[in-house]
């Protein structure tokens, strides 16, 4: 079975370790786990790897956050993988911070990225795991607030968080949604 996973996050040196970025930081956990390399492709970056049974596409779009989609819509085409086989990498404000959800469809609750690929794909019913970053921010500071760097305590503990998404995406892939999500949800 072939799955496609894909890391939500803007590109460029400016977006590097911000919140909104830690689709990114999940695909590279992923990538680095299974000791494959990201290499430049036609919209994104992309990495293969095994895990069992199961060959896994782990996409980085080059698209921007906001046009997601036509990149999810290009390697589903091009690797001829169905969306119920589709994995998105995702942050969430409405989880505290290290909580991660997986669920098998859902609304974009505002997301921009989650919101362009149910518009390409002409379909809300994709997995997706949420990396819940929490609602520390003022009033009106919600993009400022995505768009900063994770503090030093948050740092600190990144590292067993995308260990547990790593774990999560590899279950996904072999064991099913459900289960997956009666394991870790």
């Amino acid at each position: 079975m072939k799955y496609l996973i894909v890391g939500l996050g803007n590109i460029g040196g400016e977006y590097n370790g911000t919140r909104h970025n830690v689709g990114f930081r999940m695909a590279n956990a992923l990538a680095e786990d299974g000791g494959a390399q990201f290499a430049e492709a036609r919209y994104g970056a992309i990495a293969r790897m095994r895990v069992k049974s199961a060959e896994l596409i782990i996409l980085k779009p080059s698209t921007y956050m906001n046009l997601s989609g036509n990149a999810v819509r290009y390697w589903m085409q091009h690797e001829n993988i169905p969306l119920e086989q589709v994995l998105v990498l995702v942050d969430d404000l409405a989880l505290p911070f290290g909580t991660l959800r997986l669920k098998p469809k859902g609304s974009d609750a505002g997301h921009n990225g989650l919101k362009n690929i149910a518009e390409v794909t002409g379909s809300t019913a994709y997995a997706r795991l949420r990396f819940g970053l929490g609602d520390e921010f003022a009033r009106g500071g919600q993009i400022d607030f995505v768009l900063g760097r994770f503090t030093a305590e948050e740092e600190e503990k990144l590292p067993e968080v995308t260990k547990r998404a790593v774990e999560i995406i590899k279950s996904f892939c072999l064991a099913g949604i459900q289960r997956t999500m009666n394991q870790y949800n």
